[in-house]
């Protein structure tokens, strides 16, 4: 078993054969772009192919659920799990408080009307330095990617709901 980052044991995950959407803003690229190489990285090692991961950038987090949706609901993409990748770090104004709330209860509801599990892999941040060292980079001693978190949560998510199917009422 695999040591988490902060010492919980996780399982070991097979993902052969499951689709995993990863849905990514474009607002603050560096940050995004290595939690996103960290969960391919982790979907990639928990055994899903590269074909199988669907990847779909927005423009900003406030956009993260409509497209998680899009993909849930898509016959082409037929996804098992999506990862919504964001980073927002606070201003001057109310706005990130805002869109941190209608993005947090956007995915949750997803997780809870879609039967599907959508992992919340959004920053919230006071400080572009707090970001960095959330997405493994910078030079803050605790530094951890968490995209790997997030790519194996939707592995061991996704296996969950394959163990236990939806019942047809």
């Amino acid at each position: 078993m695999a040591t988490a980052h902060k010492g919980v044991e996780l399982p070991t995950l097979n993902g052969r054969g499951l689709r995993i959407g990863i849905v990514r803003a474009r607002w603050n690229p560096t940050v995004i772009d290595a939690l996103n190489a960290g969960c391919r990285a982790a979907l990639l090692e928990s055994g899903v192919a590269e074909s199988d991961i669907v990847e779909v950038m927005v423009p900003g987090s406030y956009e993260l659920p409509f497209a998680a949706s899009v993909l849930l609901n898509s016959a082409d993409a037929k996804v098992d799990a999506v990862v919504c990748l964001g980073c927002l770090i606070k201003g001057e104004t109310m706005h990130f408080e805002y869109i941190c709330e209608a993005v947090t209860q956007g995915i949750m509801r997803l997780n809870l009307d879609s039967g599907k599990p959508v992992m919340f892999g959004v920053l919230a941040c006071l400080t572009m330095d707090q970001a960095l060292a959330r997405a493994g980079l910078g030079d803050s001693p605790s530094k951890h990617n968490h995209g790997i978190d997030w790519g194996k949560g939707a592995v061991e998510m996704a296996l969950l709901r394959t163990q236990f199917p939806r019942s047809s009422k």
